[in-house]
């Protein structure tokens, strides 16, 4: 009985060092989790300072794209266009 009673104490003790180690494992998982996290978002924030950026570059060069066809049209018709024709974009 008493080789009953100490497997037991064995079997009860390895499950406390393996729960333990499990639960080790399960704190460094969170902790390097939550840094990969962090650095994504801050990925995620100058991604889209990049984007907005590009944005404000397009809408400048749309801009700059529309006064060239205007000023084409004038070149080619020879005159202003009337206000009441308006101009396709």
């Amino acid at each position: 009985m008493a080789k009953v009673l100490s497997a037991k104490k064995h079997t009860i003790e390895q499950q406390g060092d393996t729960s333990m180690s499990s639960l080790k494992d399960t704190v460094e998982k969170i902790k390097n989790l939550e840094a990969e996290k962090k650095n994504l978002i801050l990925e995620i924030e100058e991604l889209k300072k990049m984007a907005d950026a590009k944005a404000i570059a397009l809408e400048s060069e749309v801009g700059s794209l529309r006064e060239e066809v205007k000023s084409l049209k004038v070149l080619i018709n020879g005159a202003e266009p009337a206000v009441n024709q308006g101009i396709n974009k």
